[in-house]
């Protein structure tokens, strides 16, 4: 057989269902071995929206998504996409086409040194050097891209390699079992607890990758515990519990910063720093800290954990809880009540009143009265990703997903591809800001001629929204952030999608839940009114401003 088409026979091995690319000449022997496969080829309309794809799959999954580029200009717009699921911990194995081992000693067309390319960007990236070394390589960079912390791999495959003939067989896949917690540092832990009086919990995207929900939300329950959740851990303890103080890691001290300035002791859980600096939270350094996850804690500054249970998450919470119920050491949950309670007020705050201009908290508030719990929302990255991080509850693991690793723009709509192709009974979300769409609206093709039901909410502000938020808390003004857009409605409609500019609140909440019922794919464009944005940091503001001031 050709080596493309031992590659395929290893990929198939893996449970690859989807590869998502652009054809290029330099991977015809791939191409025609997939065809012949169990495997699908999703052409995308942009190596970047192709990676995304990839990544999107990984995260809900848990297992490597899979891209597809050529080589030169092919491989450079797949770097985005393979970065945002290395730093957000996504399971994604990309695959780029290359010249022939003959060429890659002298200067020659489209040739770059991919490897080095991808050094950076990825846990892992190498060259298949021979045919008979393939079905190593790729169990390689399967088992890396999939073991704790998840994340991006990359190969290289020659083309004349991809033609040569081979004899082999696929590596047999089998999954690592992953240690348990050790009980001295479980004994050290509930120590730990049994001094605290108020103790936390930071859910981190950890939490929700390898499906700790019911162990953690056993845990919270039992000991009344509160649990903050980052963004990309958001779901691992719904937030219908009472336990639940819903998101934390805005670039300001919102409401659910009073509970973890209170805390005394904060148990982190698969918490990702490169997601949410520790410095925000424990700007003194005095947090006493449980480290819970796969891997040992960053050593960081303001991360100094006085206990680290480096073994497999559920199984850690659920022995810790054991022990904890073993001692009968459980919490008052008074502390903390009140401050869930103000959080819950200020959500519905938000509530779009008649004759009132959209804002996204108020279509957020409309979205979370149609949406069922087990529907998907996935966030674009701008000013509505705070809001949605904020406002927005979660009723699922995964039910809410954001980037928040290298926070991506452009990531929403191919994911919602992605999202589609892996539950297609389920209904979905994709929201995104006008700057985001543009970025890669062209995978609207993908989708229509994919068959695929979405449904696609641009918020638009003629503006890269966030920064110009940004700059107004920093510089009470903005530049740089105006840009002008084209008809939405219209450029959807060119597709042959359904387009909808929703006049009103009434008009948005009977057309939004049309359009999930029939899981039809539609895009919507929505004006926003951005003044809630500072009127927010006004708010949240005032309180601490009257205390300085009766202070002084």
């Amino acid at each position: 057989m050709k080596g493309s088409d031992l590659f395929v026979k290893c990929l198939e091995n893996e449970g690859v269902q989807y590869v998502f690319g652009l054809p290029g000449e330099e991977m015809e022997d791939i191409l025609f071995s997939l065809e012949k496969s169990s495997i699908k080829f999703i052409p995308t309309r942009h190596e970047q929206g192709a990676a995304f794809m990839a990544d999107m799959w990984g995260r809900l999954s848990g297992r490597a998504g899979v891209c597809l580029s050529t080589l030169g200009p092919g491989a450079t717009n797949l770097v985005t996409g393979v970065a945002d699921a290395n730093l957000d911990k996504s399971p994604l194995v990309a695959i780029s086409a290359q010249a022939g081992i003959q060429k890659l000693h002298k200067e020659s067309h489209q040739h770059l040194d991919l490897v080095d390319l991808f050094h950076p960007i990825t846990k892992w990236n190498g060259t298949i050097p021979s045919p008979r070394v393939i079905p190593e390589v790729v169990r390689k960079a399967f088992k890396i891209a999939e073991s704790e912390k998840p994340g991006a791999t990359h190969i290289e495959f020659s083309e004349d390699i991809a033609g040569m003939q081979v004899e082999g067989e696929p590596i047999l896949s089998k999954r690592v079992r992953r240690p348990d917690p050790d009980d001295s540092a479980l004994e050290e832990a509930v120590a730990l607890l049994r001094k605290a009086r108020y103790p936390m919990i930071i859910a981190g995207n950890g939490a929700v990758r390898k499906m700790a929900s019911e162990e953690l939300t056993e845990l919270v329950k039992k000991h009344n515990i509160p649990v903050a959740h980052t963004f990309m851990g958001q779901g691992a303890v719904l937030d219908c519990e009472a336990q639940s103080l819903f998101s934390i890691g805005f670039g300001f001290h919102d409401i659910v910063m009073d509970a973890v300035d209170h805390a005394d002791l904060i148990i982190a859980v698969g918490y990702d720093i490169a997601e949410y600096a520790p410095d925000a939270w424990n700007p003194k350094k005095d947090k006493k800290i449980i480290h819970i996850d796969f891997t040992p804690a960053e050593v960081y500054t303001h991360y100094q954990p006085n206990v680290e249970i480096v073994a497999d998450i559920p199984a850690t919470l659920k022995a810790l809880n054991e022990k904890l119920d073993s001692k009968g050491v459980s919490f008052d949950s008074r502390w903390y009540l009140p401050i869930r309670e103000r959080i819950v007020e200020d959500r519905a705050s938000y509530a779009l009143k008649e004759g009132q201009p959209f804002t996204v908290p108020g279509v957020l508030n409309i979205l979370q009265t149609i949406m069922h719990n087990d529907d998907l929302l996935i966030s674009d990255v701008g000013s509505h990703k705070i809001w949605i991080a904020r406002n927005f509850s979660a009723c699922c693991p995964n039910g809410c997903i954001i980037s928040n690793g290298l926070a991506s723009m452009g990531i929403a709509l191919p994911g919602a591809v992605a999202a589609a192709l892996h539950s297609p009974g389920r209904r979905i979300v994709a929201a995104m800001g006008d700057g985001g769409f543009l970025m890669n609206s062209q995978e609207l093709e993908t989708a229509k001629r994919l068959n695929l039901g979405f449904t696609v909410i641009i918020f638009n502000d003629n503006d890269y929204g966030l920064i110009s938020w940004k700059q107004q808390m920093s510089r009470g003004t903005s530049t740089g952030t105006k840009i002008t857009n084209p008809d939405f409605k219209a450029y959807t409609e060119s597709f042959g999608i359904k387009g909808y500019r929703p006049g009103n609140a009434r008009e948005l909440t009977e057309q939004l839940k049309q359009s999930l019922d029939l899981k039809e794919l539609s895009v919507f464009e929505i004006p926003i009114d951005v003044s809630v944005n500072q009127e927010l940091i006004r708010k949240l503001d005032a309180p601490r401003k009257a205390e300085a001031h009766a202070n002084h």
